[in-house]
């Protein structure tokens, strides 16, 4: 690496199981050039399985980017191998259903810094004296806040706080990661931490704790670690403290902390590692979003302002589809020929959603073209929606689209043994 280029510095790892909690689900690690935190959520049925398997996967296939593409492409491939490892211990565990994590990884690429994340763990960045959160937190209340439903001091305070709107975990197959990119500049120091920290520290304190020039990155995480326990912080408390400068101020060592220190009680097979699709908009092109609570405490579906985010979404969704249609209505009007290939296709895609209060398999995609609907179902199931998790009525209400049925079946199943 060139010596003028910028470089983690210093790099430290400090995770606390909290003043109440009797396991710790969070996970981190500092890499060698790869660096990350994650929350894992599901209580007993495995939270710390979830995490572990995650960071283990991560840290052990870190590498160094060449270009900010590269390492965004790279970044989301790891967190989508990560939540196959997670779905295939699912389905060798079923006692591990329902169980997710949150994830964040940074890495530098030149100059500039590289986020990947999903879920309520945050990032932050200080520069100047000044503290700024870099991601967009994954949850509900969040949502409501970028609707102006609510404020964010309200948010701080609502009752359905805990529910996350994505994570890695066992009903999405690719689930949508956001990457970032930032300027590094010599002095930032970075923050990565679980909401063990966020959640019951304001982020005043934060910054004058991570100000602290005459302390270590570590000393830095310790001191985090130690304010949220003295504000009594219930829940795991897990820090990642970067420095960014030109000079070398200490070895970074690996170094796995929390739930990934020790042994995995489950131990997954390996995922195929896909070949790297580097462009962002190959990447996207199959990205969805998954709903799981934070913790194991499930909300009901009775709050008004969660059946108004259900409505906003299918809302969303049914101009999509308007604009789906047109898009498909126009190259009709150029070439008729296509309209056989197109409807050829949708018969070919599948997904899960709801009939008569019901899970359903369909056949197709949700979307009319005109009077004619492109779905219909193929299989009904009599699994009442009613009676699964919210975060999962939630993904079935926007429905769940799979390239083959048998994707679409394994989803059922899973969806029935959360109800068993």
């Amino acid at each position: 690496m060139n010596d003028t280029m910028v470089k983690f510095v210093r790099a430290g790892a400090v995770s606390h199981v909290g003043r109440v909690r009797a396991n710790n689900q969070d996970s981190g690690f500092v890499g060698t050039v790869l660096h990350g935190v994650a929350d894992g959520m599901g209580g007993h049925a495995g939270g710390d399985v979830a995490s572990s398997i995650a960071v283990k996967h991560i840290a052990a296939h870190e590498e160094r980017y060449e270009t900010v593409d590269e390492a965004k492409a790279g970044l989301t491939e790891l967190l989508h191998e990560a939540n196959e490892l997670i779905i295939e211990a699912v389905a060798e565990h079923p006692e591990l259903a329902g169980m997710g994590t949150t994830a964040d990884l940074v890495t530098l690429v030149g100059d500039q810094l590289v986020i990947g994340h999903i879920g309520d763990s945050r990032v932050y960045r200080y520069r100047d004296g000044e503290l700024h959160q870099v991601t967009v937190d994954h949850t509900f209340v969040q949502r409501l806040v970028d609707a102006g439903r609510i404020t964010p001091e309200e948010a701080l305070v609502h009752p359905r706080r805990s529910v996350l709107m994505r994570v890695l975990g066992d009903v999405e197959t690719e689930p949508d990661i956001d990457t970032y990119v930032f300027d590094a500049v010599d002095g930032d120091r970075w923050l990565l931490c679980s909401d063990g920290l966020a959640g019951y520290v304001d982020e005043d304190r934060i910054s004058e704790v991570i100000g602290r020039r005459d302390e270590s990155s570590r000393e830095v995480g310790d001191d985090l670690i130690q304010l949220a326990l003295d504000n009594g912080a219930p829940d795991n408390v897990t820090v990642v403290v970067l420095e960014i400068g030109k000079t070398e101020l200490e070895p970074i060592r690996p170094k796995l902390v929390g739930s990934a220190a020790n042994p995995l009680r489950y131990e997954a097979s390996e995922p195929k590692r896909r070949v790297r699709r580097m462009l962002p908009d190959v990447l996207q092109s199959r990205r969805r979003i998954a709903a799981r609570p934070e913790n194991e405490e499930f909300v009901a579906p009775s709050d008004e302002y969660l059946d108004k985010l259900i409505a906003e979404d299918r809302n969303m969704r049914r101009w999509r589809r308007v604009t789906w249609a047109a898009s498909i209505l126009l190259v009709l009007s150029i070439a008729a020929g296509a309209s056989a290939l197109a409807y050829d296709w949708t018969q070919r895609q599948y997904y899960v959603g709801i009939d008569n209060d019901r899970v359903a398999i369909y056949q197709g995609v949700n979307a009319q073209l005109g009077p004619v609907s492109l779905s219909h179902v193929i299989e009904p199931t009599d699994l009442e929606v009613n009676k699964l998790p919210v975060y999962q009525q939630m993904q079935v209400s926007s429905t769940i689209p799979f390239n083959s049925i048998a994707d679409a079946r394994a989803l059922v199943e899973r969806l029935e043994r959360a109800v068993d």
